[in-house]
């Protein structure tokens, strides 16, 4: 049976301690960060971007290369001065837009990607003062690079992003993070686009996609099961998601009672997802962008990790609790799982997530 895991689970695994070597920030307008390619692996930077943010001297910016996708989510955050995206996450820069990096004349640059492309891209924009992992051969295109163990199959590795993140800015001698996020700045929820905020019920929104693969996703007929016993005891429920899982959207609410159940998957920009998010007394998730966002913002929540790793990728959160079953595949990091049977997520139940809700918001 799966054990309902409590525990911040970034404590459970913390980074290498590197050598402070302050830098100097002086000589540019500021910092600019590579931004990870997907939305929870952004979230997980989030930590290591506000201490990053404390080393600029005033007149100076913060600026992020970010893929389309996740503009918004950076340009929802006052922290963050520029947001500047590539035509597309995995192919070259162009001229132009190398050209446009040039023109910012940061004072280094710090990479949370492990890419060899993007530090080859950002030399040839003249951009040299890089920071970054050690990884594809390209310590000796940075400034310093940070070596962390390598990933291995088939285990916890109790390595978790955001403190891997975080040890890479308090080397470079950001302050300590006090554990909160930064605040995400957006537009209220429309009463005129959204009649459903006009009901006073308790809220669950479900998070039943997973962007890396469908073996690190529950089962639609298990989340409609935890859907049904929030409805029985008075509540509502929205699934949220992007466009690719409206389907899984619509399995979950199909023949859930009118008037409590909404696929929202798709229909709502960042922004409107944030206030759905806000508005929810809990959230049960995949191991996913959505269930990393609802952590940040404060959230409770249940998260169901199967075939991926708690240890490296769970969400930060004090109000987040966590089932895994453990079998002696998992974590196996496949997209389809080998065997077919998907044994480490469909052992966890809709009876054992409802309870470890209940367990979440007992105390909020």
């Amino acid at each position: 049976m799966s054990t309902l895991i409590q525990q911040r689970i970034a404590d459970l695994a913390p980074a290498p301690v590197f050598a402070v070597q302050p830098v100097d920030v002086s000589g540019g307008r500021g910092i600019l960060l590579r931004s990870p390619n997907w939305l929870g692996d952004a979230v997980m930077t989030l930590p290591a971007l506000k201490q990053l943010r404390m080393l600029l001297k005033e007149g100076q910016r913060l600026m992020v290369i970010a893929p389309p996708g996740l503009k918004d989510f950076f340009q929802a955050l006052p922290l963050v001065d520029d947001v500047l995206t590539p035509e597309a996450a995995h192919r070259r820069w162009s001229r132009t837009f190398r050209a446009r990096l040039a023109a910012l004349q940061p004072s280094l640059t710090v990479m949370f990607t492990n890419s060899l492309r993007d530090v080859l891209q950002l030399r040839l924009a003249g951009i040299s003062r890089i920071y970054g992992a050690k990884a594809r051969g390209r310590s000796w295109l940075l400034e310093r690079s940070f070596a962390f163990p390598p990933r291995r199959s088939g285990e916890l590795n109790a390595l978790h992003h955001a403190n891997k993140y975080l040890a890479m800015v308090a080397a470079l001698g950001a302050p300590a993070w006090d554990g909160s996020f930064p605040e995400f700045v957006v537009e209220p929820l429309s009463p005129a686009k959204w009649p459903q905020l006009t009901a006073s019920k308790p809220l669950m929104t479900l998070a039943a996609g997973a962007a890396y693969g469908a073996a690190k996703r529950w089962p639609s007929e298990y989340f409609r099961a935890v859907a049904e016993m929030w409805i029985g005891r008075g509540g509502q429920i929205a699934v949220l998601g992007s466009g690719k899982e409206v389907k899984i959207g619509g399995e979950i609410v199909e023949g859930l009672p009118a008037g409590v159940a909404w696929n929202l998957a798709g229909r709502t920009s960042f922004g409107e997802l944030v206030g759905w998010l806000r508005r929810s007394k809990c959230c049960v998730a995949n191991d996913s962008g959505v269930m990393h966002l609802a952590a940040a913002l404060g959230v409770s929540g249940v998260a169901v990790f199967g075939p991926t790793d708690y240890l490296a990728t769970g969400p930060v959160s004090d109000h987040w609790g966590l089932l895994f079953e453990g079998i002696d595949c998992a974590p196996c990091f496949k997209r389809e799982c080998p065997n077919g049977s998907a044994r480490c997520i469909r052992e966890i139940t809709p009876r054992q997530v409802i309870e470890a809700v209940d367990t979440m918001i007992g105390d909020r």
